[in-house]
């Protein structure tokens, strides 16, 4: 077997990056994010990607970082609203984006890693999500086709893995990490601890290591906060 272990996230990625990709990284918001994996991306200056992402993290995290340096070409996603920069390429025409409904997203993704090129759902039907879009009745009802993404390149953050590269994810960080995982050509995962094989629980595994091709780790992580909400407490 391979050896899948790497020392950091630029070693990991080598060999791996180049102009144009397609991209899936998991995450939602802050939870989960691969950011280790999306800074060595920026930092490689790889150029005219598409990212497929729930979203694209917050303006200067996660994604963001590489829409501020202009290494996006193209988002595939299904929710935007936290980030300015992404509003502000977006309208300003400098950023291509293909919004998609969340449940469609990850079911395309998870498409795409069973080998299913297409698959039809009732989702966006008789909306701008449909335009464009073959449709077909089943049992006097529309549905329209949605195709399965297969990415070049998957970027996924974990929390423990084994040396064969079984991966478990902590609570809800695991969202659109397994899809993610499961529909790049090549999967690379970051995680926080790295134990040895047959320490895990196999009925707690959620990422089996065939699908995983590299991995490192890449703790201490800072637990960022998305949003900080607070009230005035009356003291009186």
């Amino acid at each position: 077997m391979a050896q899948k272990i790497y020392p950091d996230a630029a070693s990991a990625l080598e060999g791996l990056l180049k102009d144009g990709l397609l991209i899936a990284s998991g995450g939602f918001g802050l939870c989960g994010l691969p950011e280790r994996l999306l800074d060595a991306v920026r930092d490689s200056g790889i150029k005219d990607l598409t990212f497929v992402s729930n979203n694209a993290g917050i303006d200067n995290e996660g994604i963001g970082k590489l829409l501020r340096t202009r290494q996006v070409r193209k988002m595939i996603s299904s929710y935007v609203g936290e980030n300015k920069e992404f509003e502000r390429q977006y309208l300003s025409g400098e950023l291509e984006v293909e919004f998609c409904p969340q449940g469609t997203l990850a079911e395309r993704m998870r498409a795409g890693g069973a080998g299913i090129p297409g698959f039809y759902t009732k989702t966006g039907v008789g909306t701008l999500v449909a335009e464009g879009k073959e449709s077909k009745v089943f049992n006097g009802e529309e549905y329209i086709l949605e195709q399965g993404i297969f990415a070049d390149l998957a970027l996924v953050k974990g929390w423990k893995a084994d040396t064969t590269g079984n991966v478990v994810f902590r609570k809800t960080a695991r969202n659109f990490n397994v899809p993610a995982a499961q529909c790049g050509k090549v999967c690379v995962v970051e995680v926080e601890e790295i134990v040895e094989a047959g320490s895990l629980d196999p009925d707690c595994i959620h990422l089996p290591g065939v699908y995983v091709q590299r991995l490192f780790c890449g703790a201490p992580y800072d637990k960022k906060i998305e949003f900080r909400t607070t009230r005035t407490t009356d003291m009186g």
